[in-house]
């Protein structure tokens, strides 16, 4: 009877199957990363380009060099937006959390019909932040509205009053509209942070006489740090990208004193038909963009580093 000899696989062999590995990693993603290119690193690329003419709607663009980059430097309304959409993000942002936290927390615990509260919970968030805008334009309405009425049967106001009227009035209606759209996805995130944490960590700073408050702000918070980077990077990132709801309920009012930075975009782009302007003012947002969510990922990572 022959033997068998086991003749282990040469570099040459080892080599080979790294090359096919790889290769066939690349083929792999080889479809999201045209996804990518075509959708993304492309349209950036043309952006830059416009940024880079005088590009009227209607006629030929001419190269001026960095001319629109300069003329932002100087512009007010721009800066206006940019401060304007800064307290947006702030408020909008912290009001989300406020909401959202407390409701993961109390979803996260088995308890009859959670179920039916998460779906309830989570359903405004399956609607269009354009057709949410819309019904609450609608709830709003002094004379077939919802809210006018029913303050006042409250007795809240002094008679049926336009929500939408007054800066005050308007900014706390979109606030509200955006919390209850967007607090289930935000809830949602969390949820998938609290679960992640070892119900043995909990059970034991519990048995050491560990305060609810305390084994949040030294258990949960510290082990969440990941999922709240994540929750807050989409949070004022779609904040900064606000557009829909101002557009719609407000058309940029009172006195134009609800114009985001996306909204003057929108108007330098297609309103004014400046579209070379309106590319440079893109660039600058997404560089913003880009910026904040790096040192929101830097701090996480300086946080991790010290713990």
């Amino acid at each position: 009877m022959t033997e068998t000899i086991f003749h282990p696989p040469t570099v040459t062999h080892r080599r080979r199957r790294s090359r096919r590995s790889g290769w066939r990693g690349l083929v792999y993603i080889a479809p999201a990363m045209a996804l990518v290119l075509v959708f993304f690193v492309l349209p950036v690329l043309f952006t830059v380009w416009m940024s880079l003419h005088k590009w009227p709607l209607l006629g030929v663009p001419t190269f001026n060099w960095g001319t629109n980059y300069t003329r932002l430097l100087s512009d007010t309304r721009f800066f206006a937006a940019l401060g304007f959409t800064a307290y947006y993000t702030v408020v909008v942002t912290i009001a989300i959390f406020a909401v959202a936290f407390p409701l993961a927390i109390f979803v996260e615990k088995q308890r009859a019909f959670v179920s039916v509260y998460r779906t309830v919970i989570f359903l405004p968030v399956v609607v269009g932040l354009a057709s949410a805008s819309l019904l609450w334009v609608w709830l709003a309405n002094v004379d077939s509205g919802l809210f006018p009425p029913l303050f006042e049967r409250l007795g809240l106001t002094n008679g049926r009053i336009n929500l939408l009227a007054k800066f005050d009035t308007a900014f706390l209606t979109i606030i509200v509209m955006v919390v209850w759209k967007i607090a289930g996805f935000t809830m949602i995130i969390l949820l998938t942070g609290l679960q992640a944490i070892p119900s043995e960590l909990t059970e034991a700073a519990r048995i050491d006489g560990a305060r609810p408050w305390q084994r949040f702000r030294h258990l949960t918070l510290p082990l969440m740090r990941r999922t709240l980077a994540l929750a807050l990077i989409l949070s004022v990132t779609g904040s900064i990208l606000a557009f829909d709801q101002f557009y719609i309920m407000t058309a940029g009012g009172p006195q134009n004193r609800m114009i985001s930075v996306v909204y003057y975009i929108f108007n330098q782009s297609f309103v004014s038909f400046n579209l070379g302007y309106g590319a440079a003012l893109s660039i600058v947002l997404l560089a913003i963009l880009v910026s904040l969510s790096v040192i929101q990922l830097w701090l996480l990572r300086v946080r991790e580093g010290e713990a």
